[in-house]
């Protein structure tokens, strides 16, 4: 028992002896909040038989006026690269690994352009790097449309056949 209480008092005095002062209370200590750098959005996630951006979405929760912040990043603190307005329309491209944020391409418009180029399937996954804009956007505020099939050109939607209305009703 003596020999077990020595031998401990001997292991305790074994550490390297600290100044007073020179505790933790001095040291720096780690940031509260990870930042990260901007984090490229991802397309052709599904394949190369897909659309390189998988589905539309518009925003929801929104009252008219407010917008939607497109970040950097997939987080709250990623720097804001932009905003989608109330009802603005976008592509969905990838997720961010925790599901609570949606990769997008947006037009000026906030439309469905062709021209952003996520519509037809690209042949590998890569970042997004054409001419729309691209980022991030809080995935609660997103209401998904199915697919891409509300892609239309504005040369071939039609239009209204008003000659036809007022025919009908006189």
């Amino acid at each position: 028992m003596r020999f077990s209480l020595f031998l401990c008092l001997c292991l305790a005095g074994c550490g390297q002896a600290v100044p007073v002062g020179s505790g933790a209370d001095n040291q720096a200590s780690p940031p509260d909040v990870v930042t990260a750098g901007a984090t490229a959005v991802r397309i052709g996630e599904l394949g190369p038989s897909l659309a390189a951006c998988s589905a539309s979405a518009t925003t929801r929760h929104l009252e008219a006026g407010e917008t939607l912040p497109v970040r950097s990043a997939p987080f709250d603190n990623g720097d804001q690269s932009g905003a989608v307005p109330s009802g603005g329309r976008f592509f969905v491209c990838s997720r961010s690994l925790d599901q609570k944020w949606f990769g997008i391409v947006y037009d000026d418009s906030f439309g469905l352009k062709p021209s952003c180029g996520v519509s037809d399937p690209v042949p590998v996954r890569r970042a997004y790097d054409g001419p729309c804009h691209s980022g991030w956007v809080s995935t609660p505020f997103v209401k998904l449309i199915a697919g891409n099939d509300l892609v239309v050109p504005a040369t071939n939607q039609a239009a209204p056949d008003t000659n036809g209305a007022a025919a009908a009703a006189g």
